[in-house]
C-alpha cells in the first residue's frame, strides 16, 4: 500500500498536517466521554487496546476486512485488497491460519471489506464480501458477493492461497448509487434486519452513508442504493472511512480510518436515527493503514489488523 501512504502525505501537506502529526492526534490511552475537544469526543465505553497476535499467513498482505464468525465461533474472517483473487482467510484469535477459501464465481475488483449478517435462507450464516473500491471513480455500478459461510474443520488449516478450499453458493448482488461513482471501504449488514450499508471514503468532505433493504438483496438485477445522510467524522482525515460494522444487537457501530476508530450508540428509534448520534473517538492504539475493524460476537470486543506486515490483531475489551 505504498500508494496509500504517498496519498495520505499529499492529503497532509493539502490539510496541513503529516502522517506522524495524524498518528500524535490519535489517542494514546483509554479517554473518557466527558473529554471534549471541539467535535473530537472520546469513548469511555473500552479499555485499552492490545496487539493480541500477529497473522501466521503472510499471504495476508493488506488485511482490508474483518469480521467474527458466527457460524464458527472464535475464528475470524479477513481478506486482501485489490489484485488478490476473490480469496476468504480464516484465522484465530492467535493469529494461526485456520483454513483459505476461493470463492466460487466471484470477481475481485477491490475488495474492500465483509461482513456477516442473515440471508434469504433462515438459519444460515451468510458472508458478505464487498467488492466497492474505486479510487478512480469509475466504476458504473459495484457488487457485493453472498455466501454462505462454511463450518470449519481442523483440517482445513492445511488449505492455502496457493491450494484454497472452494466455497460455492455465492451470489453477486449488483449496486449502484443513485448520484455518480463513489470510493467505499465500509460494509456492513445489520444482523437482524439484514439491510445492507455502505459508507463511502472521500477525500476532505464528509463520507456519505447508502442503503438497500434486505428485501432487495434477493432481486434480480442492478439494485440502486439509497443515500441515507452524510456522516462527519472527528478526523485528522476527514470523510476516509475504511472500514465499519455493526454490534450484534444492533445498537452500536463502528467505523474506523487508517488511524483511530469512531463509534455511534442508538439511544432510541429505528436503526437508521444511529447516523444522528455524535461518534465517539475509540483508541486503537498505534495503528497505521488500518482498514478493518469488528466486533466480537457478544459484542464485548472490538478486533481490528491493518495493512502492514507483520499484520497485527487488535484487541479492546468493553470496560
Amino acid at each position: 500500500m505504498k500508494k496509500v501512504c504517498l496519498l495520505i502525505l499529499i492529503w497532509g501537506m493539502a490539510l496541513g498536517i503529516s502522517c506522524s502529526k495524524a498518528m500524535r492526534d490519535t489517542p494514546a490511552g483509554p479517554a473518557t466521554a466527558s473529554e471534549d475537544t471541539g467535535d473530537r469526543k472520546y469513548s469511555d465505553r473500552w479499555g485499552p487496546p492490545q496487539r493480541i497476535a500477529t497473522l501466521a499467513d503472510q499471504t495476508i498482505t493488506e488485511s482490508s476486512g474483518l469480521v467474527a464468525s458466527p457460524r464458527n465461533p472464535g475464528l475470524f474472517w479477513t481478506h486482501n485488497d485489490s489484485g488478490a483473487g476473490p480469496i476468504l482467510y480464516a484465522l484465530d484469535r492467535t493469529g494461526k491460519s485456520a483454513g483459505v477459501w476461493q470463492v466460487a464465481g466471484a470477481a475481485a475488483k477491490d475488495w474492500e471489506d465483509i461482513a456477516a449478517g442473515p440471508g434469504p435462507d433462515r438459519g444460515t450464516s451468510y458472508l458478505y464480501v464487498g467488492d466497492i473500491g474505486d479510487n478512480s471513480l469509475a466504476r458504473l455500478q459495484v457488487a457485493v458477493y453472498r455466501v454462505p459461510e462454511p463450518a470449519i474443520t481442523p483440517t482445513d488449516a492445511e488449505s492455502t492461497a496457493a491450494a484454497p478450499r472452494i466455497l460455492e453458493g455465492a451470489v453477486a448482488i449488483e449496486l449502484k448509487y443513485p448520484d455518480g461513482s463513489h470510493n467505499a471501504e465500509a460494509l456492513m449488514v445489520h444482523p437482524k434486519t439484514g439491510d445492507l450499508y455502505i459508507v463511502t471514503k472521500e477525500r476532505r468532505r464528509p463520507a456519505g452513508v447508502y442503503k438497500l433493504p434486505a428485501a432487495y438483496l434477493v432481486q434480480p438485477g442492478v439494485q440502486t442504493l439509497t443515500r441515507v445522510t452524510e456522516l462527519k467524522m472527528p478526523s485528522v482525515v476527514e470523510g476516509m472511512v475504511t472500514g465499519g460494522d455493526i454490534s450484534p444487537d444492533g445498537k452500536h457501530l463502528i467505523l474506523c480510518d487508517y488511524f483511530g476508530a469512531y463509534e455511534l450508540t442508538l439511544a432510541n428509534g429505528e436503526f437508521d436515527a444511529i447516523w444522528k448520534e455524535t461518534p465517539l473517538i475509540v483508541d486503537l492504539g498505534a495503528r497505521e493503514i488500518g482498514e478493518s475493524i469488528c466486533y466480537s460476537l457478544d459484542g464485548r470486543s472490538l478486533f481490528a489488523t491493518s495493512e502492514n506486515l507483520p499484520t497485527p490483531l487488535i484487541e479492546a475489551n468493553a470496560k
